[in-house]
């Protein structure tokens, strides 16, 4: 079906919408967490890229990317329409990510970044975010030596 507007319109239209973030993986980190006894997190706290979970203390920031949006080598399958474009949009998504992580080390934290398809191996996940509170928690002089989840 056609689209029944100008193209600049349309550009007006969808630069007004606003993103709810990826609240599906998210939730579905979040149960992982819980289920797991790990405490200690908060969202969306303001750092570079804006990290979906960062664990303060720890300075610790954990990405959850979706495959499409952040390129997923296994399962990110390119539309058929607009393919360039699309092309040069994940790149500038894998691009930014690259970034992100570069400031947030650069500012003496870890990170990690966990692909949506990977929070269908829930122990797999909760094991990676304690090794990193572990290995982050050896660093600071102010947090506890190893990491016991609260169960």
């Amino acid at each position: 079906m056609a689209d029944t507007i100008s193209k600049a319109k349309r550009s007006q239209v969808m630069a007004a919408v606003r993103s709810k973030g990826n609240r599906e993986t998210e939730l579905r980190l979040v149960d992982i967490l819980r289920a797991a006894g790990i405490t200690g997190w908060r969202r969306h706290q303001p750092l570079p890229g804006r990290p979906d979970f960062v664990f303060r203390a720890e300075r610790l920031a954990v990405f959850v990317d979706g495959c499409f949006w952040h390129g997923c080598p296994k399962h990110c399958r390119m539309p058929a329409a607009n393919g360039r474009y699309w092309q040069q949009k994940i790149s500038r998504n894998i691009s930014r990510d690259r970034a992100s992580v570069r400031a947030l080390k650069a500012a003496g934290w870890r990170v990690i970044r966990l692909w949506g398809h990977a929070l269908g191996y829930p122990a797999r996940v909760s094991q990676r975010i304690i090794r990193e509170l572990n290995a982050s928690r050896r660093r600071c002089k102010h947090t506890r030596t190893s990491y016991e989840p609260a169960i």
